[in-house]
């Protein structure tokens, strides 16, 4: 257990606040910080070795003929050019009677309303200090931890008339004035029409070659063997403060269920696991703890047995989303740590029994 002690800042001291180290920079009031220490990443790959190399037999296929007709040129192409004029059309084209001017016209001056806010109290701030729950040391020195709290400034507002614009002028556009006369153009220039005179052709056989000389080949494939091995996926070591909400150090109960008697997750639960707990270990590099809990009904040792199967369930559907195994740790009470009264032998209700069959989990230091 002492090996879990959180070190967290919020703040958990080594041995008491006085004597923290290394703490966080401009913490955020409010907010707890736990102290990450990245872990060495394993992953298992399969490698394929050759134990015989591949090759191939040549067998050769002869060249086969065929008769092809060409089609030859007797007697080339010629040309003739035939001269066709110039036709015109009549056209209208603009001009400018008039330019285009610009008048004036004064624009008056505009006003608006504004204010100002003045602080009248300045900005607070300072530790306020609580000891955690569940606290494994028998010194609470271990396990106190301060709060950074900022009170905001207050502050007053003042209102008074500004300029918003300043009395100008303003450009009013008069457009030109335009007129038009005829011109006679060209539609279509003069040109040489060139007219195409034919060849003439002959067509002639000859034997080709259909297909040339090849050989077939036949591979024989190689043989190999798969060996699997595990290797470094990412190497840790690294030590960072990551920021979480305060109340995710201590249990924090989710809606996980199961199968009647059973470790099986269900599919509303697994949606439930990856949008509270797998979002917080994508987005950080904490550890967590899965505590799962039953009621009293039932033997004991049975309670005990179903509630870790119900943990482990849960880290290993975490590990299955890509999560590493060493982030993870899973422990079930069984009925060791109900919430009411409803103990071995007490009568008490269905919701109330219901209220110790629970998934808690809680942020752990590396």
């Amino acid at each position: 257990m002492k090996q879990k002690l959180l070190l967290l800042v919020c703040f958990i001291a080594g041995i008491g606040f006085s004597q923290a180290q290394d703490l966080p920079t401009n913490p955020t009031p409010g907010k707890c910080y736990v102290k990450c220490i990245t872990k060495d990443e394993f992953k298992e790959v399969e490698e394929t070795i050759q134990t015989y190399p591949a090759y191939t037999n040549l067998k050769v296929v002869p060249a086969t003929y065929k008769t092809v007709e060409d089609r030859v040129l007797v007697k080339e192409a010629a040309k003739k050019f035939v001269y066709v004029p110039a036709t015109y059309e009549t056209v209208e084209v603009s001009y400018v009677k008039q330019a285009s001017r610009n008048d004036l016209k004064v624009v008056p001056a505009t006003f608006g309303n504004d204010s100002r806010t003045f602080e009248i109290y300045p900005k607070t701030s300072g530790w306020e200090y609580k000891v955690l729950e569940d606290c494994p040391s028998v010194n609470k020195d271990d396990c106190v931890a301060a709060c950074f709290v900022e009170y905001p400034a207050q502050s007053t507002s003042v209102g008074f008339t500004t300029l918003s614009s300043d009395a100008s002028t303003s450009s009013v556009p008069v457009p030109e004035q335009t007129a038009t006369y005829k011109k006679r153009v060209i539609k279509t220039p003069a040109r040489m029409d060139e007219i195409e005179i034919p060849a003439e052709y002959a067509t002639i056989k000859r034997r080709v070659v259909e297909t040339p000389a090849t050989t077939t080949t036949n591979t024989v494939p190689a043989q190999y063997q798969t060996v699997t091995r595990t290797v470094l996926d990412k190497k840790g070591g690294i030590t960072s403060w990551e920021e979480v909400d305060c109340e995710l150090l201590n249990a924090t109960p989710i809606p996980i269920y199961y199968e009647l008697g059973s470790a099986r997750l269900t599919a509303d639960s697994k949606k439930v696991i990856d949008e509270r707990l797998l979002t917080i270990l994508n987005d950080k590099p904490v550890s967590i703890e899965i505590m799962s809990h039953t009621d009293s009904r039932g033997n004991d040792d049975f309670n005990q047995s179903l509630s870790q199967q119900r943990a482990n369930s849960v880290v290993n559907y975490l590990v299955s989303k890509g999560i590493s195994r060493s982030r993870l740790s899973a422990k079930g009470y069984g009925e060791t740590r109900l919430t009411n009264r409803c103990s071995n032998g007490v009568d008490c209700s269905e919701t109330q029994h219901q209220r110790n069959r629970r998934t808690e989990f809680r942020i752990l230091s590396n």
